[in-house]
Protein backbone atom coordinates (compact mmCIF):
# COMPACT_ATOMS: atom_id res chain seq x y z
CA UNK A 1 0.00 0.00 0.00
CA UNK A 2 1.35 3.51 -1.07
CA UNK A 3 1.33 6.13 2.05
CA UNK A 4 0.64 9.53 1.37
CA UNK A 5 3.57 11.87 2.38
CA UNK A 6 2.83 14.48 4.38
CA UNK A 7 1.79 17.95 2.61
CA UNK A 8 3.95 20.54 2.20
CA UNK A 9 3.05 23.40 4.43
CA UNK A 10 2.05 26.60 3.04
CA UNK A 11 3.69 29.54 4.82
CA UNK A 12 0.83 30.84 5.54
CA UNK A 13 -2.87 29.59 5.49
CA UNK A 14 -6.35 30.61 6.20
CA UNK A 15 -6.71 33.16 8.62
CA UNK A 16 -3.09 33.73 8.67
CA UNK A 17 -2.46 34.22 4.74
CA UNK A 18 -5.85 36.83 4.44
CA UNK A 19 -4.75 38.48 7.64
CA UNK A 20 -1.44 39.25 6.02
CA UNK A 21 -2.95 40.54 2.52
CA UNK A 22 -5.22 42.41 3.95
CA UNK A 23 -2.65 43.99 6.66
CA UNK A 24 -0.15 44.57 3.07
CA UNK A 25 -3.20 46.16 1.29
CA UNK A 26 -2.65 49.35 3.75
CA UNK A 27 0.74 49.85 1.83
CA UNK A 28 -0.11 52.04 -1.39
CA UNK A 29 3.52 51.44 -2.22
CA UNK A 30 5.08 49.16 -5.19
CA UNK A 31 2.72 45.67 -5.31
CA UNK A 32 2.59 42.19 -3.69
CA UNK A 33 2.44 38.88 -4.92
CA UNK A 34 1.25 35.77 -3.25
CA UNK A 35 1.92 32.09 -4.61
CA UNK A 36 -1.76 30.36 -4.24
CA UNK A 37 0.42 27.06 -5.12
CA UNK A 38 0.36 25.46 -9.36
CA UNK A 39 0.19 28.86 -11.25
CA UNK A 40 -1.99 30.82 -8.65
CA UNK A 41 -0.84 34.06 -7.66
CA UNK A 42 -2.70 37.20 -5.95
CA UNK A 43 -1.45 40.51 -7.37
CA UNK A 44 -2.38 43.18 -4.66
CA UNK A 45 -1.54 46.90 -5.92
CA UNK A 46 -3.33 50.16 -4.57
CA UNK A 47 -5.44 47.95 -2.87
CA UNK A 48 -7.15 46.18 -5.78
CA UNK A 49 -6.29 42.46 -6.19
CA UNK A 50 -5.90 40.36 -9.36
CA UNK A 51 -6.44 36.54 -8.90
CA UNK A 52 -3.99 34.81 -12.05
CA UNK A 53 -5.05 31.36 -12.88
CA UNK A 54 -6.39 30.20 -9.23
CA UNK A 55 -6.84 26.33 -7.82
CA UNK A 56 -7.70 25.81 -5.07
CA UNK A 57 -9.69 22.50 -4.71
CA UNK A 58 -9.23 18.73 -4.95
CA UNK A 59 -11.58 18.42 -7.95
CA UNK A 60 -8.57 17.09 -9.99
CA UNK A 61 -7.25 14.59 -7.35
CA UNK A 62 -11.26 13.24 -6.94
CA UNK A 63 -11.34 13.16 -11.14
CA UNK A 64 -8.17 10.89 -11.33
CA UNK A 65 -8.16 9.15 -8.93
CA UNK A 66 -7.93 4.74 -9.70
CA UNK A 67 -6.43 6.18 -13.12
CA UNK A 68 -3.24 5.06 -14.41
CA UNK A 69 -2.45 9.64 -13.36
CA UNK A 70 -4.03 10.11 -10.08
CA UNK A 71 -3.55 13.66 -8.84
CA UNK A 72 -1.59 13.61 -6.05
CA UNK A 73 -1.77 16.66 -3.80
CA UNK A 74 1.57 17.61 -2.50
CA UNK A 75 1.06 20.73 -0.62
CA UNK A 76 -1.91 21.65 1.54
CA UNK A 77 -4.49 24.09 0.42
CA UNK A 78 -3.50 27.45 1.61
CA UNK A 79 -7.08 28.94 1.51
CA UNK A 80 -10.33 28.17 0.39
CA UNK A 81 -11.61 30.12 -2.03
CA UNK A 82 -14.89 31.23 -0.70
CA UNK A 83 -12.70 33.11 2.23
CA UNK A 84 -11.09 35.45 -0.53
CA UNK A 85 -13.89 38.66 -0.58
CA UNK A 86 -11.97 41.26 -2.13
CA UNK A 87 -10.89 40.06 -5.66
CA UNK A 88 -11.93 42.42 -8.35
CA UNK A 89 -10.36 40.40 -11.71
CA UNK A 90 -9.54 36.84 -11.98
CA UNK A 91 -7.27 35.62 -15.12
CA UNK A 92 -7.64 31.59 -16.55
CA UNK A 93 -5.08 31.51 -19.17
CA UNK A 94 -6.68 28.29 -20.89
CA UNK A 95 -9.44 25.48 -20.53
CA UNK A 96 -7.39 23.15 -18.31
CA UNK A 97 -8.90 22.65 -14.72
CA UNK A 98 -5.93 23.08 -12.64
CA UNK A 99 -6.43 26.99 -14.29
CA UNK A 100 -10.20 27.36 -14.64
CA UNK A 101 -11.74 25.15 -11.85
CA UNK A 102 -15.07 25.11 -11.27
CA UNK A 103 -14.48 24.65 -7.62
CA UNK A 104 -12.63 27.33 -7.18
CA UNK A 105 -14.43 30.21 -9.60
CA UNK A 106 -17.52 29.70 -8.57
CA UNK A 107 -17.34 30.16 -4.57
CA UNK A 108 -15.05 33.24 -5.72
CA UNK A 109 -17.86 34.66 -7.76
CA UNK A 110 -20.22 34.03 -4.25
CA UNK A 111 -18.29 36.28 -2.63
CA UNK A 112 -17.61 38.38 -5.01
CA UNK A 113 -20.76 39.19 -7.35
CA UNK A 114 -19.05 41.55 -9.74
CA UNK A 115 -15.71 39.88 -10.41
CA UNK A 116 -14.88 39.80 -13.89
CA UNK A 117 -13.05 37.06 -15.81
CA UNK A 118 -10.75 37.18 -18.08
CA UNK A 119 -10.26 34.20 -20.35
CA UNK A 120 -9.12 33.63 -24.29
CA UNK A 121 -11.89 34.42 -26.38
CA UNK A 122 -11.53 31.42 -28.38
CA UNK A 123 -12.49 29.58 -25.47
CA UNK A 124 -15.47 31.36 -24.19
CA UNK A 125 -18.35 28.86 -25.14
CA UNK A 126 -15.73 26.36 -23.24
CA UNK A 127 -15.64 27.84 -20.16
CA UNK A 128 -19.24 29.22 -19.96
CA UNK A 129 -19.65 25.16 -20.63
CA UNK A 130 -17.23 24.30 -17.91
CA UNK A 131 -18.62 26.34 -15.04
CA UNK A 132 -22.59 25.12 -16.19
CA UNK A 133 -23.72 28.89 -14.45
CA UNK A 134 -23.94 31.82 -16.00
CA UNK A 135 -20.58 34.30 -14.73
CA UNK A 136 -21.95 38.18 -15.17
CA UNK A 137 -18.63 39.58 -16.65
CA UNK A 138 -16.62 37.02 -18.79
CA UNK A 139 -14.21 39.06 -20.68
CA UNK A 140 -12.17 37.28 -23.82
CA UNK A 141 -9.04 38.59 -25.23
CA UNK A 142 -7.39 36.94 -28.22
CA UNK A 143 -3.67 37.63 -28.97
CA UNK A 144 -2.18 41.35 -29.07
CA UNK A 145 -5.52 42.33 -27.68
CA UNK A 146 -5.60 44.24 -24.23
CA UNK A 147 -8.18 45.37 -21.89
CA UNK A 148 -7.79 47.66 -18.72
CA UNK A 149 -10.23 46.96 -15.76
CA UNK A 150 -9.77 48.70 -11.93
CA UNK A 151 -6.37 50.42 -13.39
CA UNK A 152 -4.90 47.21 -14.31
CA UNK A 153 -4.38 46.98 -18.06
CA UNK A 154 -4.57 43.17 -19.17
CA UNK A 155 -2.31 42.54 -22.16
CA UNK A 156 -3.19 38.81 -23.91
CA UNK A 157 0.24 37.14 -25.45
CA UNK A 158 0.12 33.35 -27.37
CA UNK A 159 1.42 30.92 -25.65
CA UNK A 160 1.81 27.41 -26.64
CA UNK A 161 0.85 24.53 -25.03
CA UNK A 162 2.28 22.22 -26.38
CA UNK A 163 1.49 24.05 -29.90
CA UNK A 164 0.08 27.08 -30.64
CA UNK A 165 -3.10 26.16 -30.96
CA UNK A 166 -6.09 28.31 -32.90
CA UNK A 167 -9.57 28.01 -33.44
CA UNK A 168 -11.61 27.93 -36.95
CA UNK A 169 -11.73 31.51 -36.80
CA UNK A 170 -8.01 31.84 -35.74
CA UNK A 171 -7.83 32.90 -32.50
CA UNK A 172 -5.54 31.58 -29.43
CA UNK A 173 -6.53 28.95 -27.23
CA UNK A 174 -3.77 29.39 -24.80
CA UNK A 175 -2.58 32.55 -23.90
CA UNK A 176 -0.48 34.69 -21.33
CA UNK A 177 -0.57 37.62 -20.42
CA UNK A 178 1.39 40.64 -19.27
CA UNK A 179 -0.53 43.19 -16.39
CA UNK A 180 0.97 46.63 -16.68
CA UNK A 181 0.14 48.88 -13.64
CA UNK A 182 1.41 52.09 -11.76
CA UNK A 183 4.63 51.78 -14.22
CA UNK A 184 5.11 48.07 -13.05
CA UNK A 185 4.69 45.51 -15.63
CA UNK A 186 4.23 41.67 -14.30
CA UNK A 187 4.20 38.69 -17.34
CA UNK A 188 2.44 35.01 -16.00
CA UNK A 189 2.50 32.44 -18.65
CA UNK A 190 0.10 29.90 -17.83
CA UNK A 191 1.08 26.97 -19.46
CA UNK A 192 3.83 27.36 -22.52
CA UNK A 193 7.06 25.47 -24.14
CA UNK A 194 9.17 28.35 -26.23
CA UNK A 195 7.97 29.07 -29.56
CA UNK A 196 8.75 31.25 -32.24
CA UNK A 197 7.05 34.27 -31.79
CA UNK A 198 7.35 34.09 -27.98
CA UNK A 199 10.14 36.55 -27.30
CA UNK A 200 9.43 39.20 -29.77
CA UNK A 201 5.87 39.45 -28.43
CA UNK A 202 7.26 40.20 -24.75
CA UNK A 203 10.06 42.23 -25.37
CA UNK A 204 8.42 45.16 -26.21
CA UNK A 205 6.69 45.61 -22.63
CA UNK A 206 9.62 46.11 -20.01
CA UNK A 207 8.84 43.25 -17.99
CA UNK A 208 9.95 43.11 -14.19
CA UNK A 209 8.68 39.88 -12.53
CA UNK A 210 7.89 36.65 -15.13
CA UNK A 211 6.15 34.36 -13.53
CA UNK A 212 7.10 30.61 -15.10
CA UNK A 213 6.44 26.95 -15.04
CA UNK A 214 9.12 24.90 -14.57
CA UNK A 215 7.47 20.71 -14.71
CA UNK A 216 8.49 20.71 -18.37
CA UNK A 217 7.41 17.85 -20.57
CA UNK A 218 7.45 14.23 -20.39
CA UNK A 219 5.33 11.69 -22.66
CA UNK A 220 5.51 9.51 -19.47
CA UNK A 221 3.13 12.16 -17.94
CA UNK A 222 0.39 11.75 -20.78
CA UNK A 223 -0.16 15.35 -20.22
CA UNK A 224 1.05 18.32 -22.16
CA UNK A 225 3.92 19.78 -21.07
CA UNK A 226 5.39 22.75 -19.83
CA UNK A 227 9.16 25.33 -20.10
CA UNK A 228 11.60 23.25 -17.78
CA UNK A 229 14.09 24.91 -15.29
CA UNK A 230 16.60 26.31 -17.99
CA UNK A 231 14.02 27.37 -20.83
CA UNK A 232 12.19 29.40 -18.17
CA UNK A 233 15.47 31.18 -17.54
CA UNK A 234 16.31 31.12 -21.13
CA UNK A 235 12.94 32.86 -21.53
CA UNK A 236 13.67 35.40 -18.52
CA UNK A 237 17.03 36.91 -20.23
CA UNK A 238 16.09 37.22 -23.28
CA UNK A 239 12.67 39.41 -22.60
CA UNK A 240 14.95 41.15 -20.23
CA UNK A 241 12.90 40.51 -16.99
CA UNK A 242 14.03 41.98 -14.01
CA UNK A 243 13.52 38.96 -11.84
CA UNK A 244 11.91 35.17 -12.92
CA UNK A 245 9.53 33.70 -10.22
CA UNK A 246 9.11 29.85 -10.81
CA UNK A 247 5.85 28.08 -10.47
CA UNK A 248 3.75 24.79 -11.32
CA UNK A 249 5.39 22.51 -9.20
CA UNK A 250 5.10 20.79 -5.75
CA UNK A 251 1.08 20.17 -6.73
CA UNK A 252 0.77 17.27 -8.38
CA UNK A 253 3.18 14.21 -7.51
CA UNK A 254 3.22 13.03 -11.31
CA UNK A 255 3.74 16.11 -12.38
CA UNK A 256 6.52 18.48 -10.93
CA UNK A 257 10.16 19.46 -10.94
CA UNK A 258 12.91 20.25 -8.32
CA UNK A 259 12.88 23.68 -7.77
CA UNK A 260 16.85 23.24 -7.31
CA UNK A 261 17.40 22.53 -10.85
CA UNK A 262 16.02 26.29 -11.51
CA UNK A 263 17.95 28.26 -9.01
CA UNK A 264 21.52 25.98 -10.31
CA UNK A 265 20.52 27.41 -13.98
CA UNK A 266 19.62 30.88 -12.60
CA UNK A 267 22.39 30.88 -11.24
CA UNK A 268 24.49 30.06 -14.09
CA UNK A 269 23.10 32.66 -16.27
CA UNK A 270 23.12 35.05 -13.71
CA UNK A 271 19.46 36.02 -14.14
CA UNK A 272 17.60 37.09 -10.98
CA UNK A 273 14.88 34.90 -9.50
CA UNK A 274 13.28 35.14 -6.53
CA UNK A 275 11.82 31.23 -5.10
CA UNK A 276 8.31 31.69 -2.90
CA UNK A 277 6.83 29.19 -0.74
CA UNK A 278 3.35 29.14 -1.38
CA UNK A 279 1.64 31.25 1.18
CA UNK A 280 4.46 33.17 1.23
CA UNK A 281 4.34 36.93 0.22
CA UNK A 282 6.83 38.65 -2.18
CA UNK A 283 7.14 42.21 -2.34
CA UNK A 284 8.22 44.44 -5.11
CA UNK A 285 10.80 46.18 -2.83
CA UNK A 286 12.85 43.24 -3.49
CA UNK A 287 13.32 44.76 -7.17
CA UNK A 288 15.63 47.68 -5.73
CA UNK A 289 19.03 47.18 -7.28
CA UNK A 290 17.91 44.17 -9.75
CA UNK A 291 18.71 45.78 -13.61
CA UNK A 292 16.78 43.98 -16.35
CA UNK A 293 18.97 41.51 -17.94
CA UNK A 294 20.54 42.38 -21.09
CA UNK A 295 19.84 40.13 -24.02
CA UNK A 296 21.49 36.63 -24.18
CA UNK A 297 22.51 34.68 -26.96
CA UNK A 298 19.65 33.51 -28.62
CA UNK A 299 20.89 29.79 -28.70
CA UNK A 300 21.34 29.65 -25.05
CA UNK A 301 19.16 27.28 -23.35
CA UNK A 302 17.29 25.82 -26.10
Amino acid sequence: MKVQKPFIEPVLRDEALLEDIAAAGMNDSGFRLWWLGQSGFILQWNRRHLLFDPYLSDSLTSKYANTPTPHIRMTALPVKPGRLSFINVVTSSHIHSDHLDPETLLPLLDRNPRLRLVVPEAERDGVEKKLSRRWPTILGLDQSQRIEIEGFCINAIASAHENVELDQLGRCRFLGYVVEFGGWAIYHSGDTVLHPTLVENLKPFRIDVALLPINGRSPDRTVAGNLNAREAVWLGREIGARTVIPCHYDMFTFNTASVDDFVTAAREAGQSYQVIRCGERWDSSRLAGIERASRADSSAGR
